[in-house]
């Protein structure tokens, strides 16, 4: 009953996505350009740069992630935000990972930026808060969610200050504290659950 909003997701994100592979203006029109909001006011970029990927396995990694992840959570938000609070969660997570990037390239016309990354990161992060210790695979290594969490953190945050690369690794960073930072607020119970399964571990789902 609740993942029909992670599936819907999906599927407008792939359709536009692939309609995008085939046609470079409307990749142009939708992806994160700041000078565009800037000056034209074309606001919607802010979100719809989230419809839109690289390549397919851009695209891939970002939806298989929602996936799995997403079915899991959109119960949880439709309980405090109403049957469509998962799609909230996840546009907030759009706008929010995107801003401090937005803000620092609001001049740079050289600048662009795609993909659902941040959101999806936002997605994950919050289902760590709930699980911390379930195993994730990752490369075919499963790998508890925490210890993934902190690494994946980690290397975000270091290559967002090292610089360099087509990766928008300061997206993942703020989508995951949005993730974790506004499941905490909505049900402030999930900070002192996760701290007493962080205390407990128990490998697995």
């Amino acid at each position: 009953m609740y993942s029909m909003l992670t599936f819907a997701i999906i599927i407008v994100t792939c359709i536009v996505s692939w309609m995008a592979f085939k046609d470079g203006k409307l990749m142009q029109r939708l992806l994160l350009w700041p000078p565009a909001i800037q000056r034209k006011h074309e606001y919607w970029r802010l979100l719809s740069y989230g419809l839109v990927h690289a390549d397919f396995q851009h695209l891939l990694f970002n939806m298989i992630t929602l996936f799995f992840f997403g079915r899991a959570m959109e119960s949880l938000y439709a309980q405090y935000l109403g049957p469509l609070g998962f799609l909230w969660f996840y546009l907030g997570g759009l706008l929010v990972s995107i801003l401090p990037t937005y803000i620092a390239n609001r001049s740079n016309p050289n600048y662009r930026s795609l993909g659902a990354s941040g959101a999806v990161s936002a997605v994950l992060f919050a289902y760590i808060l709930i699980s911390p210790w379930s195993l994730i695979i990752v490369f075919v290594v499963p790998l508890p969610a925490i210890l993934y969490a902190v690494g994946f953190l980690a290397y975000s945050i270091y290559m967002d200050y090292r610089g360099g690369g087509h990766v928008n690794h300061s997206a993942h960073s703020w989508g995951a504290a949005y993730g974790i930072l506004f499941t905490a607020i909505m049900d402030p119970r999930l900070v002192a659950h996760f701290l007493q399964a962080l205390a407990n571990p128990h490998f697995g789902p």
